[in-house]
């Protein structure tokens, strides 16, 4: 992919930022932060050296999620002919003729392609199919509290990252998909391995057998039909015929499997340590169950696992914050900037799960904004809801086993997730 380059082009600054940077990985809040006040849009380096720009105050996060002047396809930009992203993940050494599923998704298109495929989706990913689901995420949830105490180490601790933050969210979207129980492992390995394997090998054997098997899934349950998200995306149609392509149905399933456990297991694995890091916020949860519903907003806020979003390429020349961004530019909006950012919320640093605010709606961008907010914001509120509440009726002396400042966290840009979260129960 070709970039033009003038004078303020990333591609012309060797000071760039380094998203790699040790600092950045270890304190994001901090560093992003500095950056915010200092020079808020400011050129950067991607993992694998590519120049970028990267946007850190609210109002520009905003304008780079929502402005039309931004594309989510490179392809959509006048000039650039190639995707490097998809000659990136080839090189790599997955297998050519699956990468677009993995690299063409509803989170990669522009209108009008974006626009058909959303308006096709919604029809099935519905509040009321969520809000149906919610007594048998409690359900799922109280199992695996149950057996928490059952995978204790010798030391008394427990990982509850891989025991509670993880299995939760995969199993609820398993349910909702319609994966037969006796597959649900392959589909925790599965997606453990196309999300957090560095071995290109594992991630493309994963590709490979995850489309495979949602293929024959749709195959399947086009012969005998049944009553769930898939049976409703394979159903779905507007007013002019119009239906998802086998290839786009296997993608967006893919994507939701993916893009919705990853983010909701790394959420309550974040939000549990600020819970406890926190106690007087703990107290006020536990006191009023009814505080759910904004302790994960706040929580979504304060340590979501979002730190940056996809790159969206400039279609034109823009200039932004006082920097030109020249036409074919990509550009990655830092949501741990624009969460933190004192021009908007009061105090951002503070933990505060009762916080108000003076108009409507949703604040943060934790879960994107504008026509590429998350599909399945929805489903995570809910999971989240329902995990920290009953997380802490259910083990009242939870604590961390380990101080606060030894815990490891994954290095890598753009996400922020424990490896581990060791606990001690308490009394159950």
């Amino acid at each position: 992919m070709s970039t033009p380059t003038g004078h303020d082009s990333p591609a012309d600054d060797f000071g760039a930022v380094a998203l790699t940077d040790p600092a950045l990985l270890a304190d994001p809040y901090a560093g992003y932060g500095r950056l915010r006040e200092t020079e808020p849009v400011a050129p950067a380096r991607n993992m694998d050296g590519s120049h970028l720009w990267i946007v850190t105050r609210h109002d520009d996060v905003r304008t780079v999620l929502d402005d039309p002047r931004f594309a989510n396809d490179p392809l959509s930009v006048p000039g650039i002919e190639t995707d490097k992203r998809a000659d990136l993940l080839i090189a790599m050494g997955l297998p050519a003729e699956y990468v677009p599923y993995i690299a063409d998704t509803v989170l990669d298109t522009d209108p009008p392609d974006h626009t058909r495929l959303r308006k096709l989706v919604s029809r099935a990913f519905t509040v009321r199919r969520v809000g149906e689901l919610r007594p048998r995420v409690e359900q799922i949830t109280d199992d695996l509290l149950d057996a928490l105490p059952a995978h204790a180490e010798a030391d008394g601790t427990v990982d509850l990252v891989e025991h509670f933050a993880y299995p939760l969210p995969i199993t609820v979207i398993c349910e909702m998909v319609g994966v037969p129980e006796a597959d649900r492992p392959l589909w925790r390995r599965w997606g453990a391995d196309l999300v957090q394997s560095q071995s290109p090998e594992r991630m493309g054997t994963a590709l490979v057998e995850m489309v495979d098997h949602i293929g024959a899934m749709v195959e399947q349950r086009r012969a005998e039909p049944g009553d769930d998200l898939l049976d409703a995306l394979i159903s779905v149609g507007d007013e002019d015929g119009d239906r998802l392509t086998g290839k786009e149905l296997i993608t967006l399933v893919l994507t939701l499997v993916i893009a919705g456990h990853e983010t909701t297991a790394n959420l309550i694995g974040n939000g549990t340590l600020a819970l406890l890091s926190h106690p007087d916020q703990l107290a006020l949860l536990r006191r009023d169950a009814g505080t759910a519903p904004r302790a994960v907003h706040e929580l979504m806020r304060w340590c979501g696992p979002i730190l940056g979003t996809r790159p969206r390429w400039a279609t034109e020349d823009v200039t932004l914050g006082g920097k030109l961004i020249r036409r074919g530019e990509p550009v990655m909006a830092m949501i741990v900037g624009a969460n933190r950012d004192p021009r908007r919320f009061e105090d951002p640093d503070r933990l505060d799960i009762a916080r108000a605010y003076e108009t409507r709606g949703e604040q943060h961008t934790g879960f994107g904004h504008g026509m590429h907010y998350c599909l399945g914001a929805a489903l995570a509120r809910q999971e989240g809801e329902v995990a920290f509440t009953r997380l802490f009726e259910r083990y009242p002396e939870l604590s961390l086993a380990v101080a606060e400042h030894e815990l490891e966290w994954l290095p890598r840009p753009g996400l922020r997730r424990l490896i581990r979260l060791p606990v001690h129960l308490g009394r159950g």
